[in-house]
């Protein structure tokens, strides 16, 4: 991902990436590779997986048993 310029804003906080060593993240839609967004650092991330549940239903195992 390149890297910000001036408008670029945190996904979560909304402060000026351009200020910070940010920490990108992407997600594959349709088999391509998208950006999901830009965080100030890991706790913006770490804050905004908790507050949109992106990681409720998931499970790191999988067993045909439940």
């Amino acid at each position: 991902m390149p890297a910000p310029t001036g408008d670029v804003e945190c996904t979560y906080c909304g402060s000026d990436l351009a200020r910070y060593d940010p920490v990108f993240v992407e997600e594959t839609v349709d088999g391509e590779r998208v950006p999901a967004g830009g965080f100030c650092n890991y706790a913006c991330l770490s804050a905004h997986i908790d507050e949109s549940e992106l990681t409720f239903g998931d499970a790191c195992e999988w067993s045909p048993d439940g």
